[in-house]
């Protein structure tokens, strides 16, 4: 897989928010597959809000009120990984 931005860059932009982490040599695919996973959840997330609406076009207001519940997903999702809840995830809804 083609690395999209050089692991020097990837690594600077995390020492400056956690200097304590250290990166391990995949970091950067795992990056990279973790973004083209937000990209597919929330064109997927924009698809089913413009058929709601009834549009046959995706339109601006489609991507951004998806990219709300998208990026709450997300940060739910790492936020209970990261301290091991799984009751909790499963009885909110979106």
């Amino acid at each position: 897989m083609k690395r999209t931005v050089p692991r020097s860059t990837l690594k600077n932009l995390v020492k400056k928010h956690k200097p304590q982490l250290r990166l391990r040599g995949n970091t950067d695919l795992l990056v990279h597959l973790n973004f083209l996973l937000f990209l597919f959840r929330l064109a997927e997330e924009a698809r089913t809000k413009a058929i709601e609406e009834k549009s046959k076009i995706i339109k601006y207001e489609h991507v951004v009120s998806s990219a709300k519940v998208i990026i709450l997903k997300f940060f739910l999702e790492s936020y209970f990984a990261y301290y091991n809840v799984k009751t909790v995830y499963n009885c909110i809804k979106f």
